[in-house]
């Protein structure tokens, strides 16, 4: 009993804080939103996904994160698998083909996939230390992550697929591999892209990749949703209208206030100090996970760990980013604060993997990513 009294107190302590903090500011804004728009059931099944989500988490403290290596073939065919069943089973939500229903519970294989491409990727790179002078490692770790990604974007789901692309982008760079290697595959994406663009996409194919990038091109659309946010974010003030009384929210002129446009929701109703708070827990968030990052010698806890903040940093980047304006509207939810089951459980799982990690790193020196680059 005392033995397992004292593995729980080597927890990462600030971590768990600072996802409770975010995960408060999720279920005020939720509540908030329930009180307009009539979703009363919107938080409960929240608390449901929470709940499963602690569990998963829980019981990946207590297991030992370094069999996740072996795993990670089986993880990552079984997301494939899955990503190319929803293309056929799947049901579609606002134009995307990405969710198994079950009953009223709606699970997005893409979110299991972000997971299952950074074991993946990071069993890849631990297992080639030649991967700094290898052109050949380049190239099948981009083969690896292709694979997802255009299953991603045949739904479609450009702002997942980006994601994923990101993700080994960053875990590239790190890995060591020259640069010149890296360029070389950029440009031969910015070639493939630019064929596609004159002889493979449709015209309304074009207009939706435009739309994209610029959403005032349908001012009645994304461009709409974009202004309904900015709006929100300048109105909060300093200490914002309170929760339930923001007029942007409340009167639903911000459309996906729950998911997409969250940032905006709790900007509005607590202000600038709202969202100094909830910034700050995201910092804390991603600093704890870059020290457990940098304090391992071992590489596939290094790049686990960098996958896990790569992936958490870029959602938050992205979505912040679109809500006032600076990104295009992607449909990328805000981690730990947006509604969504699947994304919560998953995101709760990979905090139990760093806590695993946390649990049994004791004794290992610093590891030096990107040696060599």
């Amino acid at each position: 009993m005392s033995q397992m009294f004292t593995s729980w107190r080597r927890l990462d302590g600030l971590l768990l804080f600072a996802v409770f903090l975010l995960l408060s500011f999720g279920f005020s804004a939720m509540y908030s939103i329930t009180l307009s728009q009539g979703e009363g059931n919107l938080v409960s099944r929240q608390a449901v996904a929470l709940a499963v989500g602690v569990a998963l988490a829980a019981v990946m403290t207590r297991s030992n994160y370094r069999l996740l290596q072996a795993y990670a073939p089986a993880a990552y065919t079984l997301s494939v698998l899955a990503l190319a069943a929803v293309l056929a089973f799947g049901v579609e939500i606002r134009g995307t083909v990405g969710w198994f229903a079950l009953g009223s519970f709606h699970f997005q294989p893409v979110e299991f996939a972000k997971v299952a491409l950074i074991l993946m990727l990071a069993s890849y790179f631990s297992r080639h230390p030649d991967r700094q002078a290898s052109l050949r490692v380049c190239i099948e770790s981009a083969l690896l992550t292709a694979v997802p990604v255009a299953l991603t974007l045949l739904q479609p789901d450009l702002g997942s697929a980006l994601l994923l692309l990101g993700i080994w982008g960053v875990l590239l760079l790190f890995s060591g591999i020259k640069k010149r290697f890296f360029f070389l595959l950029v440009l031969t994406g910015l070639a493939t892209f630019v064929f596609a663009w004159t002889f493979v996409l449709a015209d309304y194919q074009q207009e939706r990749l435009l739309t994209f990038v610029d959403p005032a091109r349908d001012p009645a659309g994304k461009g709409y949703n974009v202004r309904q946010a900015l709006i929100a974010v300048g109105s909060g003030g300093w200490l914002g209208r309170g929760l339930g009384f923001g007029s942007q929210s409340q009167l639903k002129f911000i459309p996906e206030s729950q998911t997409d446009f969250i940032f905006a929701v709790i900007a509005e109703e607590l202000g600038f100090v709202g969202v100094v708070f909830l910034l700050g827990g995201f910092f804390l968030f991603f600093q704890r996970i870059l020290h457990h990052a940098s304090s391992t010698n071992d590489d596939f806890t290094g790049y686990l760990l960098l996958g896990i903040g790569i992936v958490f940093f870029l959602q938050c980047t992205v979505n912040i980013g679109m809500n006032i304006g600076l990104l295009p509207v992607t449909g990328i939810t805000l981690p730990f604060v947006s509604y969504g089951g699947s994304s919560l459980m998953l995101a709760l799982l990979m905090v139990g993997i760093v806590q695993s990690v946390s649990l049994r790193r004791r004794g290992s020196s610093s590891i030096s990513l990107g040696r060599g680059a």
